[in-house]
């Protein structure tokens, strides 16, 4: 098992951030692999943040993670072979499906509150 915990703190702008902690106090640098449909993502960057005690990790979105769909992004430790995170992007008809029953009840949840507002105002007079 990982002595590293992965924390995710942004996307932005195409690029995944993290920050990488270590359970223990002292030890070698991490050493990361990231990987899209079982291919290194290249352009991975590992800076060690030595003020605030950890290594902040950053991962480019490859433009062949952005497609229709659900796209899983697999970030490792190396050494261990053990599953640190996934970034999951999901864009396309996958997402529209979602938005729209969200959007069907959330409306039907409207409508309940306005109901329940009137009734109210009317008992109220």
């Amino acid at each position: 098992m990982s002595d590293w915990t992965l924390t995710k703190t942004r996307l932005s702008q195409g690029v995944w951030e993290g920050a990488l902690t270590r359970d223990a106090d002292s030890g070698p640098a991490p050493e990361i692999r990231a990987t899209h449909l079982n291919e290194t993502v290249t352009g991975v960057e590992l800076k060690e943040d030595v003020a605030h005690g950890r290594w902040v990790l950053r991962i480019p979105i490859p433009t062949e993670a952005i497609a229709d769909g659900v796209q899983t992004i697999l970030v490792h430790d190396k050494q261990t072979g053990d599953l640190l995170d996934n970034i999951t992007l999901i864009a396309g008809e996958a997402l529209a499906g979602d938005i729209r029953a969200e959007m069907t009840l959330l409306r039907a949840e409207l409508d309940m509150l306005k109901r329940a507002f009137r009734r109210h105002c009317v008992e109220t007079m």
